[in-house]
């Protein structure tokens, strides 16, 4: 939580990835605390239940259809809100996925190139379309999903997605040292297995889930809303000295 009461109260959030799963939950966790939230998907009714669910609550949200992998929506959408909401203090960037599981040697260029296009390059755009604001204003929180899968490289089954994660973090290191006199803070999270739709749409195996869950000394997946907490941590004036860093929330697990 933030040190300072009501630290979120009228400041504003982009989520990407909010239709479901952790941005889904990050979005509510925002709104809770007073924050006005961009809930961004693909999956646009995914993103206006979201924000349906928001506004039902007293809060403030929107959605609006973006594909990350488009530099021009992705400039449309935080067009649009910073026009809505004026300013903009926290982006997390939460849209990713693996796809789907794959052996190394059967990974073909669509699988490698659509994975890079998802996690890389959806992450580069909205970083680049929200930095230019964030450094006029001279403040900002940038959170990027990053993933266990980038320190074990995915043997087996993901090591496409496990580069893709590992640029996300050297991509999130650079940024913070280039703009950490400007008052932009940015960091990224690397989860263990955490209970999403994620697995489903990887089309990953009951064997290959059981074989995380062994790998847990929790013995349990972590849960969407303990990820958007750490988020909201992240992103308070709690830890105004932090960033360039990747925080691992794993359940003591994902290190072989």
């Amino acid at each position: 939580m933030p040190k300072t009461p009501d630290y979120f109260v009228g400041k504003s959030v982009i989520i990407t990835g909010a239709a479901s799963g952790i941005g889904k939950a990050a979005a509510l966790i925002f709104a809770r605390e007073g924050a006005n939230v961009v809930c961004a998907d693909l999956n646009e009714n995914g993103a206006k239940k979201t924000a349906d669910i928001v506004n039902a609550h007293a809060g403030k949200a929107f959605a609006v259809r973006t594909d990350v992998t488009s530099r021009a929506q992705v400039n449309e959408m935080v067009r649009r809100a910073i026009g809505t909401f004026g300013t903009i203090e926290f982006a997390f960037n939460s849209a990713g996925a693996a796809l789907r599981r794959s052996k190394f040697l059967d990974i073909d260029d669509d699988l490698f190139d659509d994975t890079f296009a998802l996690n890389v390059k959806g992450t580069f755009y909205c970083m680049q379309a929200i930095l230019p604001h964030m450094l006029q204003n001279g403040r900002g929180v940038i959170v990027n999903m990053a993933s266990m899968a980038h320190r074990r490289g995915g043997p087996g089954s993901s090591v496409h997605y496990a580069a893709a994660k590992g640029a996300v973090v050297a991509m999130t290191l650079g940024v913070a040292r280039e703009f950490a006199d400007a008052g932009i803070r940015c960091l990224s999270i690397s989860p263990g297995p955490i209970r999403t739709p994620f697995q489903a749409a990887a089309a990953t195996s009951p064997e290959l889930m059981q074989r995380f869950l062994e790998d847990v000394p929790m013995k349990r997946f972590g849960e969407p809303e303990e990820i958007g907490e750490l988020v909201l941590f992240m992103c308070s004036d709690a830890c105004n000295f932090m960033t360039a860093d990747t925080v691992y929330v794993n359940g003591g697990g994902g290190w072989r």
